[in-house]
């Protein structure tokens, strides 16, 4: 039997090799990996930037994740949060710490799984450079670079009285998946397991795949500055707490209504009916979809979009004109996790 190649075996330069022969070129890198630094382009001199990290405990599980959805997922959080201001991804520098027993192929794995995932979602975005090291804990950390095509950032700030609360994508999907991976893809002591996680996959396969490999609708994010949206962010949270972060940033209440919400609570409900009576406050609360929610001018809804609620006058979140339960509820990865181990 050959032994398996692993990072500590055959050390940080094949590794590196072997994992950036895997990787998607970005067509705004005028140097890619290979130096000190990427040169991108920057047409009108601007562009946006933000980071992410990826850590097993908090943020993933590999009794649950393969190693090409790791790469997808790091890839397609960090494309949202671009998108949500308008932008266009350029590139990604991606930056690896791993076991020394790691094997190389795992790494070759996260390289395919971030190289489909810009060319599924964005393309002519990649990765540009990074770094690897050696952790006792597996981290993914990405940072991506934004062109905003000459056109004005679309901030959490811009909400007006009177217009629109739209969203593009899925609500609710991958909080469910986690939900029922929390349920029904562990052990009898709630840690999460690999050959659980294979019989559930079998029959959630839809909700499984919104948690752990998203597909946000990135190029709605261009859509949305062309079409004059006002304000915008990627639903990470989820929509009551993401909502509330657009009404104290623009000084508004922004009002959801529950009748808009059936389309999301029925995907759920189709796939999962014993999740019924969880499912609004899924939709409502749960986050990881990178769905993007946007305030336009009444009037304009892009294609792609579709109306969730209004802005009015006042402050903080509304559901059907009353207060929820709790309006600042939503995705923490210090909580969702909290007491799982494996």
């Amino acid at each position: 039997m050959n032994a398996v190649d692993t990072l500590g075996s055959v050390g940080e330069i094949e590794s590196l090799r072997r994992i950036v022969r895997r990787l998607p070129a970005a067509t705004a890198a005028i140097v890619g990996p290979g130096d000190d630094g990427a040169v991108l382009s920057a047409p009108d001199g601007r562009y946006v930037v933000s980071t992410d990290l990826l850590i097993h405990g908090p943020d993933f599980r590999l009794a649950w994740s393969a190693p090409f959805d790791l790469g997808w997922k790091a890839a397609a959080s960090n494309l949202a949060d671009i998108a949500a201001m308008g932008a266009t991804p350029t590139g990604l520098v991606v930056a690896l710490a791993a076991p020394l027993d790691t094997p190389v192929d795992f790494l070759e794995g996260i390289a395919d799984g971030l190289r489909e995932a810009c060319a599924a979602l964005s393309p002519g975005s990649g990765v540009v450079g990074g770094d690897l090291s050696a952790s006792d804990t597996l981290t993914i950390a990405v940072t991506v670079f934004g062109d905003l095509e000459g056109d004005r950032p679309v901030l959490r700030s811009g909400a007006r009285v009177g217009d629109v609360v739209a969203v593009a994508g899925d609500l609710g999907c991958a909080a469910a998946g986690l939900k029922l991976l929390f349920a029904e893809a562990v052990d009898s002591e709630g840690i999460p397991d690999r050959a659980r996680f294979e019989q559930v996959e079998s029959r959630r396969r839809d909700l499984l795949a919104a948690q752990l490999r998203p597909a946000p609708p990135i190029a709605a994010g261009r859509v949305a500055a062309r079409s004059g949206a006002h304000a915008m962010l990627d639903i990470s949270d989820g929509l009551l707490l993401d909502a509330s972060r657009i009404a104290d940033a623009s000084g508004v209440r922004i009002d959801l209504g529950t009748a808009f919400l059936a389309g999301d609570v029925h995907r759920i409900v189709g796939e999962a009916p014993e999740l019924a009576d969880s499912s609004l406050d899924l939709v409502l609360s749960g986050g990881e979809d990178h769905s993007l929610l946007a305030v336009f001018p009444a009037g304009t809804l892009p294609d792609g979009f579709r109306i969730v609620g209004r802005v009015l006058v006042g402050d903080g979140v509304t559901v059907d004109g009353a207060d929820p339960r709790d309006a600042r509820a939503g995705w923490d990865p210090f909580d969702d996790w909290n007491g799982a181990t494996g």
